[in-house]
């Protein structure tokens, strides 16, 4: 299968002529092309790898906006990215024709208001972009004396010539001994909701929700368990999935029953027309449904109500079955990320590893679990400066040696069937500078405080996000990403709608999530620090007194933290504490599973620290 970076590996500036092409009969200017598809995940499938195949930029977030060519200048428009990628993007994209702007700071509608030329029409694909979104486009193109145009085709699609074709991969069944509840039991949860707000039906254009709901998965992207499937749940229970009915198979069908019908997905506008004869009130999730919805909808007829989507909360909320498996899965993830460890230990003096090499390795010995189906993302293996980079990928072509004396960067993590496992560390190959220590031990502290974090329940994540953060600042630095994503059970593991981070979020934490806690630094062309394990939301201890009830998190990922980065003289009687109990439980829970030689890497890798 042809990968996204095969596909910007191949950009040339001729793909911007056949597109300018395609802009031209579409009656446009200019357009903005998002990372995303129509399934608003974060992981494409290769035919809808756009924003690669126009820029060359890989990463997993961003846009581009496509101006009008001109012939004494190459700029041929504007790429947009988090800072996550600010150094990548850099890398990756001729800046001479794409200058980067901040996603965050100056998204593309802010851009759009403040700089494009009166007159010129921007043109959006209905498909991609979300109600809200072209609102808001809308609106800046109309106080910068321009004209949004929602197009009827994909011009992208139209000029790109060597398109590969979409996905084949069957559905599969998510077992009950995983999902932990029954298809037919969310189904009356959801359609219960439906009947108490007067909704004759939900359109479910997530495909993790459609996933999370019929108890299926699929292969349709990588590293994600999906398949990329739209489906209407109406409220007497019965579901419309409009999945290619070539990718069901007899076990799935079964699975499904009577009351989900599998249609192709051209049956999906004249079924939401159908709707609209009907007066049926339709629910919508403005925040996440493409805005083809919408107006296929209001032209039917039908009255259309913008709410979130049902399935998300009761999807982040892990039931009892799924928190077991989290925590199986991440004690066979710990195993074999302390294999790799001890490995990398004994072996960086070698010479012999690489980048490539440690990814390699690291996945292998994950494989070797029969529940273990895949990496969860693509492993950011980052060695000195390559750290910095935060989600480095690494290539044949930026492959490099580890080497004494640098800090190592690893963030990885597995799909088992029983639950999805992200985790980061970062390794002192050799004897770690002043610096490098300091900001490790801030990051750490960090770290701590969000783990042993007790916190009223309904607080969200943005609420907790300085915890982290708090020592970085007292020396003048900070991160540039969220402190803290959720996690899908068995789904990505990039999971909304909860989350740590200084961008405001109003969900609230509640038991049976899980977050990842990952506070960062990242130094340019020197190196990068992350520490990161998952956590999951639980109801606090009792505390005499309480007049709240209160929520803490408890750590899931067992693995050693790199006693050499630390400096217990930056770390409080209680902070070293939680360090020291930390590595015991590791020990207690990892060791005995572990082979001798590893076991007594262990044994060293977890010793109590020394003030």
């Amino acid at each position: 299968m042809t990968s996204g970076l095969e596909i910007a590996a191949g950009w040339t500036p001729d793909r911007l002529d056949a597109l300018d092409e395609a802009l031209r009969r579409a009656g446009v200017d200019a357009l903005l092309i998002p990372r995303g598809d129509r399934f608003r995940g974060e992981q494409v499938p290769p035919a809808d790898e756009r924003l690669a195949w126009a820029t060359g930029f890989t990463g997993s977030a961003g846009a581009v906006l496509i101006l009008p060519p001109k012939a004494d200048s190459p700029r041929r428009g504007v790429l947009f990215v988090d800072g996550r990628y600010t150094l990548q993007a850099a890398e990756e994209v001729d800046t001479e024709r794409f200058p980067v702007c901040h996603l965050v700071d100056s998204p593309p509608s802010v851009w759009v208001e403040k700089n494009l030329a009166p007159g010129t029409r921007l043109g959006v694909d209905p498909w991609l972009f979300t109600p809200r979104e072209v609102e808001r486009l809308n609106e800046c193109c109309t106080k910068a004396g321009a004209r949004l145009v929602e197009l009827d085709g994909d011009p992208v699609a139209e000029a790109w010539a060597d398109r590969p074709g979409p996905p084949l991969a069957p559905a599969v069944v998510h077992e009950l001994t995983h999902a932990g509840r029954t298809a037919e039991d969310k189904r009356a949860e959801i359609a219960g909701r439906l009947v108490e707000a007067g909704q004759h039906a939900v359109v479910l254009s997530d495909p993790h929700s459609v996933a999370w709901l019929l108890n299926m998965r699929g292969a349709d992207v990588p590293n994600t368990p999906l398949a990329l499937a739209f489906a209407l749940l109406h409220a007497d229970r019965r579901v419309d999935l409009f999945l290619p009915p070539e990718k069901v198979g007899p076990a799935l069908r079964d699975h499904l029953g009577a009351a989900v019908a599998v249609r192709e997905p051209a049956a999906l506008g004249p079924i939401l027309d159908a709707l609209g004869s009907e007066d049926a009130v339709i629910r919508l999730d403005p925040e996440q449904a493409p805005l083809w919805f919408l107006r296929r909808l209001e032209t039917a007829g039908a009255k259309v109500v913008r709410a979130a989507d049902p399935c998300a909360l009761p999807r982040a909320c892990k039931n009892p079955v799924e928190l077991e498996g989290a925590r199986a899965a991440h004690r066979r993830d710990g195993v074999a990320l302390c294999r790799f460890l001890a490995w990398l230990d004994a072996t960086v003096p070698t010479g012999a590893v690489s980048e490539l090499a440690a990814v390699e390795r690291l996945e292998a010995l994950r494989r070797e679990h029969e529940l273990c189906t895949d990496a969860s993302f693509a492993t950011i293996a980052g060695a000195g400066p390559h750290g910095a980079i935060v989600h480095y990928r690494v290539t044949p072509a930026t492959n490099r040696q580890l080497r004494a004396g640098e800090l190592f960067l690893l963030d990885s993590g597995g799909q088992y069937l029983d639950g999805t496992t992200d985790v980061t560390r970062t390794i002192a190959l050799g004897r770690p500078q002043a610096l490098e220590r300091r900001r490790f031990t801030q990051v750490l502290k960090g770290h701590i405080a969000l783990a042993r974090a007790v916190f009223p329940a309904g607080t969200s994540g943005s609420q907790l996000d300085t915890l982290a953060r708090q020592f970085l600042w007292l020396d003048g630095v900070d991160y540039d990403h969220g402190t803290g994503h959720g996690v899908g059970s068995y789904l990505s593991v990039h999971e909304g709608p909860q989350r740590i981070s200084r961008v405001p979020n109003q969900v609230a934490l509640k038991p049976g999530m899980i977050l990842s806690n990952e506070p960062g630094y990242y130094k340019p062309d020197a190196f990068g620090i992350r520490i990161e394990n998952l956590v999951a939301v639980v109801e606090a201890p009792r505390i005499d007194g309480a007049e709240r009830d209160m929520l803490a998190f408890e750590t899931l990922t067992l693995a050693p933290i790199d006693r050499r980065l630390i400096d217990p003289a930056l770390l409080s009687d209680e902070e070293r504490a939680w360090v020291d109990a930390y590595h015991a439980r590791v020990l207690a829970t990892i060791g005995p599973l572990l082979p001798r030689g590893d076991r007594l890497w262990l044994d060293d890798a977890c010793a109590p620290l020394t003030a």
